[in-house]
């Protein structure tokens, strides 16, 4: 009897190849430790809104605030669906576009030691799901015989 879900294969690795399934768990642990290590010498901080010399924050308010009214007085308003969603993007980018982002000081050694963390274990990731191993090149090198 023919087997009808065609040729079992075996335990396969990172990317459906056969093999890197270390080089990926030791390449994710990597990147995730340097990006930790650099993300958390990132100073994060905000200043005042200013426009023309004026704080302007109640002035981003203004849509949002008219947006809700017209949506409790109408709920199925287009429009004050729109001054709503409207007025919560003008304050999300506000928020973000008033943000100062500031590497704090360290060492050489510290900076060279994250980022090679970090890429490195972004490349062993990479080289993880590239096909390798003994039975990999058998298949490539019958390949290209029968081309």
């Amino acid at each position: 009897m023919l087997d009808q879900e065609g040729p079992r294969r075996g335990f396969e690795g990172a990317g459906g190849t056969t093999g890197g399934v270390g080089e990926f768990i030791l390449g994710f642990l990597l990147s995730i430790a340097g990006a930790y290590l650099l993300t958390s010498q990132v100073m994060v901080t905000t200043g005042f809104w200013h426009w023309w010399g004026y704080s302007a924050f109640g002035l981003t308010l203004i849509p949002l605030v008219i947006g809700v009214a017209w949506l409790f007085f109408d709920g199925r308003s287009m429009a004050g669906r729109l001054l709503t969603v409207a007025g919560g993007v003008i304050i999300l980018a506000g928020v973000i576009s008033h943000l100062e982002i500031y590497f704090r000081p360290t060492s050489l050694f510290n900076t060279l030691l994250m980022l090679v963390m970090l890429f490195g274990g972004l490349g062993l990731v990479a080289r993880s799901l590239k096909p390798h191993g003994a039975r990999d090149s058998v298949e490539k090198n019958s390949a290209d015989v029968i081309r």
